[in-house]
């Protein structure tokens, strides 16, 4: 089987798991050379540990049924994104209204700001620029077929 036969087939097995749960999304399923498969899950309100941890069983278990490698050789990672990876869909892209985040635009132009509300084609983000009096609050909206990637931005 190729590799994009396997991907869709897990992420088939994955969204079967996840029907019964209106909470918990598939937001992509890699590949390695070595037969190792990264599943990365998100939730509206959060995905914890152990719920990975389920999914990575019961999703095991299927692959396994499935006889694709009758020696085992074959490895699964279920988990979150994480912060380092992008925004894929717009179910991220909700759950993270009133974060702030980076965004690349397609012609390569940096935005900074806070997410403030996400419609069905974009975003509302609205950008601070310059400090005290020449401070300039400026909102953008944006089409997601103009943005490159978005990424989480990390505030301490």
């Amino acid at each position: 089987m190729a590799n994009e036969t396997y991907i869709q087939a897990v992420g088939q097995f994955m969204n079967e798991l996840l029907e019964g749960d209106g909470d918990c999304f598939l937001v992509e399923v890699r590949i390695k050379p070595t037969n190792n498969f990264k599943v990365f899950l998100d939730a509206d309100s959060g995905i914890s540990i152990a719920r990975c941890v389920s999914f990575n069983r019961a999703l095991y278990k299927k692959i396994e049924e499935a006889g694709w490698f009758p020696e085992g050789d074959f490895s699964l990672e279920v988990s979150s994104p994480g912060l380092d990876e992008p925004l894929k869909l717009w179910r991220q892209y909700k759950k993270n209204i009133g974060r702030m985040v980076d965004i690349t635009l397609l012609d390569g132009t940096p935005l900074n700001g806070k997410l403030l509300d996400v419609t069905e084609d974009g975003c509302v983000v609205e950008e601070t620029k310059g400090k005290n009096k020449k401070k300039e609050v400026i909102t953008h909206s944006l089409l997601f077929e103009n943005i490159k990637q978005t990424k989480i931005q990390v505030v301490f």
